[in-house]
């Protein structure tokens, strides 16, 4: 008796495990109006709700403006579901795909954040971000800095240049990270290189002043005086009138 019983429930769990919940959404006659209930349903966390509207809109109304707006809209659903490759291969399509379009900044910018939000965090108990792999932090300064350069007038570039300083001085700090590792085992050579890169691919957030003292004491090290001095002269070029080019004056000895 118990073995069915157990069957019986067992039966049961996958049957409720196979129920499929749909949503119902009431079309309306008018693209319009599906585009309003479905901004309503986004705006309510209703996403399978929205995204219904928004897709009857796209496919039913092919030829009108209504169906581009519902595209982009479709590509909110996935940004606010945090699907957000999904949503960037969707805003990188629409921006290619209507490039005239009053909002293909809009979508541009969007595709960008996606690599944005795809960035690894800084979470308690964990190694810092500087620690982890920074594919999403590259991409994210590439896709920031083309949408700059290929839409300098849009209303987005000032917040789009925040990021990028702020992706700059995380890729920065990677660089001073990875230069204390190789410091710290004689790889003086690989210190170079790395703090070569703070100075001159990420400069202006932070980290030039320190980056270039210890070029001047990594190239000493790799038997480069020349390289050494130049390093110094740039921090009096880059910080007149500082501390830090009173002392580079010092050890250049002028």
């Amino acid at each position: 008796m118990g073995r069915w019983i157990a069957l019986f429930f067992g039966a049961t769990l996958v049957v409720a495990g196979c129920k499929t919940i749909t949503t119902e959404v009431d079309f309306a006659s008018d693209a319009k109006t599906n585009l309003a209930r479905g901004n309503e349903a986004l705006k309510n966390h209703s996403y399978a709700e929205a995204e219904k509207y928004f897709d009857y809109v796209r496919t039913k109304y092919p030829f009108i403006d209504a169906s581009k707006e519902a595209e982009l809209r479709l590509a909110d659903v996935d940004f606010e579901r945090e699907q957000f490759t999904e949503a960037r291969d969707r805003y990188t399509n629409f921006a290619k795909l209507h490039p005239t379009h009053p909002k293909a900044d809009y979508a541009a910018f969007r595709a960008a954040v996606c690599h944005y939000k795809q960035m690894p965090g800084d979470f308690f108990l964990i190694p810092p971000s500087y620690e982890k792999e920074q594919v999403a932090i590259r991409n994210t300064l590439t896709s920031m800095e083309e949408f700059v350069k290929n839409y300098p007038l849009s209303s987005y570039v000032p917040e789009a240049k925040k990021i990028i300083n702020e992706v700059a001085r995380r890729l920065a700090q990677h660089e001073m990270y990875v230069a204390d590792f190789y410091q710290k085992r004689g790889r003086w050579a690989a210190v170079v290189g790395r703090l070569e890169n703070v100075v001159n691919k990420y400069p202006g957030v932070g980290y030039d002043e320190r980056a270039l003292f210890r070029l001047h004491e990594a190239y000493l090290k790799v038997n480069n005086p020349e390289r050494a001095q130049e390093a110094l002269k740039k921090i009096i070029e880059r910080f007149p009138g500082t501390e830090a080019a009173e002392r580079a004056k010092k050890m250049l000895g002028s």
